[in-house]
């Protein structure tokens, strides 16, 4: 069996697998307000199995702008940053040149996106699984793989202005 060779820069939609977002705000430490966290993922059900998606995630993140294992880039202060983040009627849609997800929002999300103007997203390159779309995720589950170091280490992070339609 062979494998597409991502580490040249090239990889197929389909490698990706299902993309998902999930969000959750927390208090800030510096300052006692909310801060709204998006994290994006794969599901590791790609075409060429998780560890392909996993590379092909590492390729389409640094090809839009968003190096990994790196600190956050601001996107406000990062013009050309191919992401974009539109925030409406109860919607987070995140854009990127490989693919568009949307996350329905909780009220407590919206306000904390709303009040601070940005979102913290956490893009991982590691599949989650567990994390699929309406099976139930718990804080600890959630809190097990986002505060993982592993998969902090290499994921990329951006600052993102939210943006909404009028």
């Amino acid at each position: 069996m062979t494998s597409p060779q991502t580490s040249t820069g090239t990889f197929t939609q389909t490698q990706l697998g299902t993309i998902t977002l999930i969000g959750w705000s927390g208090e800030h430490p510096a300052d006692g307000n909310d801060v709204a966290f998006l994290l994006v993922y794969s599901l590791g059900d790609g075409t060429d199995g998780p560890a392909a998606g996993e590379a092909a995630m590492r390729v389409a993140l640094e090809r839009t702008g968003l190096p990994v294992g790196s600190a956050p880039v601001y996107a406000a202060e990062t013009p050309g940053l191919q992401v974009k983040l539109l925030v409406q009627a109860g919607q987070a849609v995140l854009t990127l040149p490989h693919f568009t997800a949307q996350y329905p929002a909780p009220p407590e999300w919206l306000a904390a996106a709303g009040q601070r103007g940005e979102v913290h997203a956490m893009f991982a390159t590691r599949p989650w699984p567990q994390g699929a779309p309406g099976r139930p995720v718990s804080e600890v589950l959630l809190r097990s793989f986002a505060a993982d170091p592993e998969v902090i280490t290499t994921a990329a992070h951006c600052v993102l202005p939210v943006r909404s339609l009028g």
